[in-house]
């Protein structure tokens, strides 16, 4: 078996959003990045926390899975935020650049008709802090039908915790052994 993905958002997941009073967690640190077509006196600004990187590693090290960006920051995840975590050069998923207003149009993430068809029957854990209950009906129907999915929603104002990252790596665990048995 091809070890499952491992999807993985940027915002509100590596970069959590400002506080009601425009605070991040001091854990991160401020970096300055110019994504692609954005001019470089007109940078983006992110917080990162650089324990993530590592983090991160140690789970890609163990094998389970196959690691994959899946954000809106589309390549620059992996030419601009990736780097700063010290993490290597991954896949990303080419989502579509849509005009929204909402990042649930139908009721569910934006992203997910694309990730659905990308990931076929796909085992995934993926990692977004921006899920809806359609979301999570969307994952159980996917395992019903064999497909594992491990949806993880940390929060946007704190970001990926140690214990997102021991869920998701407990899963793979699991699912190594069923395909093992």
């Amino acid at each position: 078996m091809r070890p499952p993905y491992l999807l993985l958002d940027i915002d509100g997941v590596l970069i959590p959003f400002p506080d009601e009073h425009g605070s991040t967690p001091a854990t991160h640190t401020r970096h300055d990045v110019v994504p692609a077509g954005r001019s470089a006196d007109n940078p983006v600004t992110v917080w990162l926390d650089p324990d993530h990187g590592r983090q991160l590693l140690d789970v890609f090290r163990t094998g389970l899975f196959t690691p994959v960006w899946c954000t809106s920051w589309r390549q620059d995840a992996a030419t601009l935020i990736g780097p700063l975590l010290g993490l290597p050069d991954l896949p990303y998923v080419d989502l579509p650049r849509l005009q929204l207003t909402t990042s649930h149009p139908d009721g569910y993430l934006w992203k997910r008709d694309h990730i659905d068809a990308w990931l076929g029957d796909a085992l995934t854990v993926w990692i977004d802090d921006d899920f809806s209950s359609l979301d999570f009906a969307w994952a159980a129907e996917r395992t019903a039908r064999g497909a594992a999915t491990l949806l993880i929603e940390p929060d946007p104002y704190v970001g990926l915790q140690p214990r997102h990252l021991t869920e998701a790596t407990s899963w793979g665990y699991r699912m190594a052994a069923a395909d093992a048995a």
